[in-house]
């Protein structure tokens, strides 16, 4: 397996299993992190601790989540990855799902490292 596939293998699995410290662990200190939905940015945030917070924050939103990975495509300058996603709610949405509700998405993510092996940006797209 290709290093950058193994990070990426271990981010995605501290994803599953809500251990922040996992999915910082092979983050640069100034990681840039997107979320965009439907072409639209829907949280941008730079560095680590800014990350950590928001990734804090999330584990409440839901009372399971898994990211599947269904493709990798490994470039020289990152690796996409295409993934099925599927949550269930903790906690009412306003206006919209409720608690107990499940989600399933299909999107990508991207991965660019730097040249140690750290993650210095990701790209979370749906």
């Amino acid at each position: 397996m290709e290093k950058r596939e193994a990070i990426i293998r271990n981010y995605i699995k501290a994803y599953n299993n809500f251990d922040v410290e996992g999915m910082l662990a092979d983050f640069t200190e100034d990681i840039i992190f997107e979320n965009i939905q439907n072409q639209v940015t829907t949280d941008s945030l730079t560095g680590k601790e800014a990350f950590r917070e928001q990734a804090e924050q999330a584990k409440d939103f839901f009372s399971q989540r898994k990211q599947t990975i269904k493709a990798i495509k490994l470039q020289e300058d990152y690796v996409e990855i295409d993934i099925d996603y599927e949550a269930t709610l903790a906690i009412d949405f306003p206006g919209s799902i409720k608690k107990g509700e499940k989600i399933n998405l299909q999107g990508k993510s991207i991965f660019t490292f730097n040249t140690d092996y750290k993650i210095e940006k990701l790209l979370d797209i749906s």
